[in-house]
């Protein structure tokens, strides 16, 4: 079956839920979605920027953004649980799909910044801080910090805009777990930041998100969702970083890039959906994925 903006027909597999890049079924033989303790997620190649999904899809995208996954949640399984129980999923999904625990998941995304770039950049030129972290003066584009700062946001409904919010303002929301979501997510950034560094790519910031195991009482956090992908994830060359300039990038900053130059013709303000994607954008933005994945694992992708 041919990709599509919308979800597939899986036998075996009833859709609960689209979010902007994943589609989310629960087996057919449950009840309610809230009866199972299992997931299928299905990665398809649309492509978010700017809480919008774009017209245009990323081909090979979404089995990109689940291989890589899979990579990393191997590279960090000694350091946390996730939430992957298979990949034998239904052949017409197989590569961008896996099968997992049902979490109940916290409402934050778990940001970690080891550079100073984007939203945090911005902040911190008008308040010498990011989320309430203070950072020493004279920081500027690409500065690298002394030690990763946890910038968590509040997750909005779909179309709505994430919060950032200071370590208080996410201790009030969702109790005393954030500081073991602080404390895990800058271990991982830290595990994450070394291998790839090995390789000649630069993560300067990404977000991870957690749950609980929604069958037992256990407190334990459980990583979920995707992780350390060119969609969640600023991956920067090694080769040539200085900072005080901006980085050129193996992610979907250049579709950002794209979207907010004059050859868009977009206005961000205007209210109207974003335009389709030219072809040269989607070829080179899959390129970017594609080295993305090969410089990490070391495979070459098929």
């Amino acid at each position: 079956m041919s990709e599509s903006q919308g979800h597939r027909n899986l036998e075996g597999w009833t859709h609960i839920y689209s979010g902007k890049v994943r589609d989310i079924y629960c087996p057919t033989s449950a009840s309610t979605h809230s009866g199972t303790d299992t997931f299928l997620i299905v990665a398809s190649d649309r492509i978010s920027a700017y809480d919008y999904v774009l017209p245009t899809q990323i081909p090979d995208k979404g089995a990109i953004l689940t291989q890589l996954s899979l990579w990393w949640f191997d590279q960090l399984s000694d350091l946390t649980e996730n939430h992957v129980l298979s990949t034998n999923v239904p052949e017409e999904v197989r590569g961008r799909a896996m099968i997992t625990k049902r979490l109940d998941m916290f409402p934050i995304e778990c940001v970690v910044r080891g550079y100073l770039t984007g939203s945090g950049l911005s902040e911190y030129k008008e308040s010498g801080a990011v989320c309430g972290v203070a950072l020493p003066v004279g920081l500027s584009e690409a500065s690298q910090l002394d030690f990763p700062i946890f910038t968590p946001a509040a997750k909005a409904k779909l179309g709505d805009h994430d919060e950032n919010n200071t370590f208080t303002e996410t201790v009030e929301r969702i109790g005393t777990a954030a500081h073991e979501l602080r404390s895990t997510s800058i271990l991982l950034y830290q595990r994450a930041h070394e291998i790839a560094l090995q390789r000649g790519i630069i993560i300067a910031d990404t977000k991870f998100e957690f749950g609980k195991s929604a069958e037992t009482s256990s407190s334990e956090i459980i990583l979920g969702d995707e992780v350390l992908t060119p969609d969640s994830s600023r991956f920067w060359y090694a080769d040539g970083y200085e900072a005080g300039s901006v980085q050129p990038s193996l992610d979907k900053q250049f579709v950002r890039d794209w979207l907010t130059s004059p050859a868009s013709g977009w206005d961000r303000t205007s209210g109207e959906l974003p335009p389709a994607l030219p072809d040269d954008v989607v070829e080179r933005t899959r390129d970017r994925y594609v080295e993305a994945y090969e410089t990490l694992t070391g495979q070459n992708w098929q």
